[in-house]
């Protein structure tokens, strides 16, 4: 185990973090996106520092295949924007880089200062960036050159004991960012680990913030959820976290008001769960399917309502809208909503029929 070193406010020399080898982390670079490491490669070719960093860091400690790899550099987006022809640059007020190869997308940020908090945007050194994220287990810095695992938050320890440790203050982690208490309940959901007592409580505390959260940011979570083939039981924990009532309020409102549709809603979610495993690759309209479809069979008596009180368009028009408020806040793409409402209609006997066009 090797120390990194650095000095204090008061200049005195210091152990800022614990830096783990090959040996110890056990990553293998056959497990790291080729391009990624590209990426990397040509930032420290051009006199920058580059890290694999967060989430992907986290699942290849513990044996997972990552599904992005974020890189973080201490090279501002201009600069990077100079260095990579097929990027961009996204944001208004975050400013970071998109390097696009074919069908991917890497994300390359630039370390970021702690100075205004969590959320500022003046750029800093790795030592104030880490300080930003926003728990132990994802403030992990993977230098795939010299193969090392840089750690400033004792992240690997928490891993390894399947601990969810916040990195940021508790009293303005979830005030700076609501959406850090989705994460959470995900992380533990996910990975396993356990919150402690007082951070299962303050996220209880704060679960009113989620309010303040634009529709776009809470359908972007909530899809993250449905593809995540662990919906269940992140679910669960936001029911039991106070926070499901945020995300879908009237699905959370049916859930207490009636037994038998929070039995069938809880399974169909495990149903959705298989269907990812299943098929990773499923359209969003069959993994909505599942969200919606007992709210859809205790709309009426579908068994009366085929036999000839409407038609199916007209029974069509109706369930639309009845399924487009009851998925608000999220606003999925219309035509896989479209698709999840007619495959659930068709399971409930009603055969959709296009109407016939006028002929002139």
């Amino acid at each position: 185990m090797l120390y990194r070193y650095g000095t204090d406010s008061n200049g005195k020399y210091v152990k800022k973090a614990v830096v783990y080898t090959k040996q110890e982390h056990l990553i293998s670079l056959k497990n790291i996106d080729p391009d990624a490491l590209q990426i990397i490669h040509r930032l420290r070719d051009t006199g920058y520092s580059a890290y694999i960093v967060g989430g992907a860091v986290r699942d290849l400690i513990v044996g997972n295949t990552p599904k992005d790899f974020d890189i973080v550099t201490d090279a501002t987006p201009s600069k990077i924007k100079r260095i990579f022809r097929n990027s961009r640059i996204i944001g208004r007020r975050f400013r970071l880089v998109h390097v696009v190869f074919g069908s991917k997308i890497f994300e390359v940020s630039t370390f970021r200062s702690n100075a205004d908090g969590s959320v500022g945007n003046e750029f800093g050194t790795i030592e104030q960036d880490v300080l930003r994220r926003d728990f132990s287990l994802n403030a992990l810095y993977y230098d795939p050159v010299a193969e090392q695992v840089i750690d400033y938050v004792n992240g690997m320890r928490d891993i390894k004991k399947h601990i969810l440790k916040p990195v940021i203050p508790m009293e303005t982690i979830f005030v700076e960012d609501p959406v850090r208490m989705l994460r959470a309940i995900k992380y533990s959901a996910t990975t396993h680990a356990k919150m402690s007592f007082a951070l299962k409580h303050k996220i209880r505390q704060s679960a009113h913030l989620l309010g303040q959260i634009s529709p776009s940011r809470l359908t972007e979570e909530l899809l993250k959820i449905i593809n995540s083939s662990h919906a269940f039981e992140i679910v669960q924990e936001a029911i039991e976290s106070d926070l499901y009532m945020y995300l879908q309020p009237s699905a959370y409102t049916l859930l207490f008001e009636s037994k038998d549709f929070e039995t069938n809603y809880m399974q169909n979610l495990k149903n959705l769960d298989e269907l990812i495993l299943r098929d990773k690759d499923a359209r969003l309209g069959k993994k909505l399917y599942f969200l919606i479809f007992d709210f859809i069979c205790q709309l009426t008596d579908w068994k009366k309502e085929t036999e000839d009180r409407y038609s199916s368009v007209e029974l069509y028009t109706k369930t639309w809208t009845e399924c487009r408020n009851f998925v608000l806040p999220m606003n999925p793409q219309r035509k896989e909503l479209e698709y999840a409402i007619k495959l659930a209609l068709k399971n409930l006997g009603v055969q959709l029929k296009s109407p016939k066009r006028k002929t002139v």
